[in-house]
């Protein structure tokens, strides 16, 4: 199974950007998939998860209404929308897979290696 990040970047206080994570070796519509995020010194959060058929998602607090989560499941790829970026949203984003739509990192089967996303002010 590989889960391959892309999308980080550098970008201003207020911009966006769009991750995306295109995943092979697993029968992709049976995976939830979810994104976490590290920022230096921190523990690991979770950042927005969706069910395997779209059916409903899951955003942390602070992203809501500013990240949305979709997925492709002909194209094996889920993406992460991210507009009003602060720079609090600086980190690492990674994504992850496993059978159930939950915001606990270690419910997920299998994982990306990340990509950084740094949002200066």
């Amino acid at each position: 199974v590989q889960l391959q990040a892309s999308g980080g970047g550098l970008v201003q206080a207020g911009g966006s950007l769009i991750l995306s994570c295109a995943a092979s070796g697993l029968t992709f519509s049976n995976y939830a998939m979810g994104w976490f995020r590290q920022a230096p010194g921190k523990e690991r959060e979770f950042v927005a998860a969706m069910h395997r058929g779209a059916a409903y998602e899951l955003y942390e607090d602070s992203v809501k209404g500013r990240f949305t989560i979709s997925r492709d499941n002909a194209k094996n790829t889920v993406y992460l929308q991210m507009n009003s970026l602060k720079p609090e949203d600086t980190a690492v984003y990674s994504c992850a897979a496993g059978p159930r739509t939950v915001a606990i990192s270690s419910r997920y089967d299998y994982w990306g290696q990340g990509t950084l996303v740094t949002v200066s002010s």
